[in-house]
């Protein structure tokens, strides 16, 4: 079993159309699929925008938003929190775009009053786009995307407001229109539950209507080809992602059954329970979890440190002993662990990671402050008993 920030566990509905046999990719249901898919996406960033897919990670999304929205030479604005926004500026960079970047406190989020301040400190066209994530998967930070937006529109600035979204869609609540989100970027594999190979992009008409003088525009992630084309291979420039397509919808379908609010509610509950357990092993000499302002903590990855315990020898143990995979720390292989409890995951599967982990933790000679599994066994009792039971 995997308990890793994405790839996640794949429902069976969502393996079994993945596995569906390659239809007709010229008319017939292929089509119907791709539309389908098309109409559900915005609702699941609640935005009026469109949404467009790319065939590739969510790296493709962050090369996507920035082909159609930005010019060599323009310059943007990097929310420092974690790893995965500095990796984000070296791909602008290496296209001709100037990455300034706002520092942050060390294990918090972005500081909403700093980003307005910098934005205050130059002209209100200095930055052609400013770039937060929402969560970061390296560190388990979640930054506060309202906030965030009130900043930047307070300030006056025309840039265009990007998230990455590729860890929190469809787990951490999220409005991009709402919360002043121009462009928002996702991928299939994590709480979208679909395997990896979809980059996902939404886009309101301001960043659209932005893209049109873009020089960093391509043949391949083009929005305004992908807009205008009436066939379907134009909407993906190319063969379409048939697997994909029928995987995403299936996966889609699901998330609408259980509702977006029940959603968010089921991820705040199991990331809880994660923290509750991970707080109840702190003890001198043991693990630590990452982030510790309430706020900012992930409800879809939690990320422990290990100090004093060699995390890889850890995480052997889990898969080689108990067949449980866990996530590698990200800039530290050795001193940090990281548990996903996103998309297709219930309490049966996280109380039985958080036992494997605890487990492995008296393997590899952890102290610990006492049972993990039982004080997350507590959050999740809690939280069933407002449910109707016989």
């Amino acid at each position: 079993m995997v308990a890793i920030p994405g790839p996640s566990v794949m429902p069976e509905r969502v393996l079994a159309a993945f596995r569906l046999p390659m239809p007709n990719i010229y008319e017939g249901e292929l089509l119907d699929v791709a539309d389908e898919v098309f109409a559900r996406l915005p609702a699941i960033a609640d935005t009026a925008g469109h949404a467009f897919l790319s065939i590739g990670n969510g790296h493709s999304g962050w090369q996507m938003a920035a082909a159609n929205t930005l010019s060599r030479g323009d310059k943007v604005l990097v929310l420092e929190s974690g790893r995965f926004p500095a990796v984000w500026g070296l791909f602008l960079e290496r296209s001709g775009i100037e990455v300034e970047t706002l520092p942050a406190t060390p294990r918090s989020p972005v500081d909403p009053e700093a980003v307005a301040a910098r934005l205050a400190a130059g002209p209100t066209d200095e930055f052609a786009a400013v770039l937060a994530v929402h969560v970061d998967t390296a560190i388990s930070v979640r930054n506060d995307i309202e906030a965030i937006g009130r900043s930047i529109a307070a300030s006056g600035s025309s840039a265009l407001f990007v998230v990455d979204c590729i860890a929190s869609m469809a787990c951490d609540e999220f409005h991009m229109d709402a919360w002043g989100v121009d462009i928002t970027i996702a991928a299939s594999q994590k709480g979208l539950m679909t395997p990896p190979g979809l980059g996902i992009v939404w886009a309101n008409e301001r960043a659209i209507e932005r893209g049109r003088n873009a020089d960093l525009r391509d043949g391949y992630f083009d929005w305004q080809a992908r807009l205008e084309g009436e066939q379907i291979y134009q909407q993906f420039s190319g063969t379409p992602p048939v697997s994909h397509l029928f995987a995403l919808r299936e996966a889609l379908r699901m998330i609408d059954e259980e509702t977006l609010a029940v959603r968010w509610q089921r991820h705040r509950v199991l990331g809880d329970a994660v923290r509750s357990a991970v707080l109840t092993w702190e003890t001198p000499g043991g693990v630590e979890l990452m982030i510790r302002e309430r706020g900012a903590q992930a409800d879809c990855v939690t990320t422990v440190l290990t100090p004093h315990v060699d995390a890889l020898t850890l995480a052997s143990v889990c898969e080689n002993t108990a067949g449980l995979t866990i996530g590698l720390g990200v800039m530290d292989h050795t001193g940090s662990f990281r548990i996903g409890h996103m998309g297709h995951v219930n309490p049966p599967a996280l109380l039985g990671a958080l036992g494997t982990i605890e487990a492995g933790l008296r393997v590899v000679g952890a102290p610990l402050g006492g049972s993990g599994v039982a004080s997350a066994a507590e959050v999740i009792a809690e939280a069933m008993a407002t449910y109707p039971h016989a």
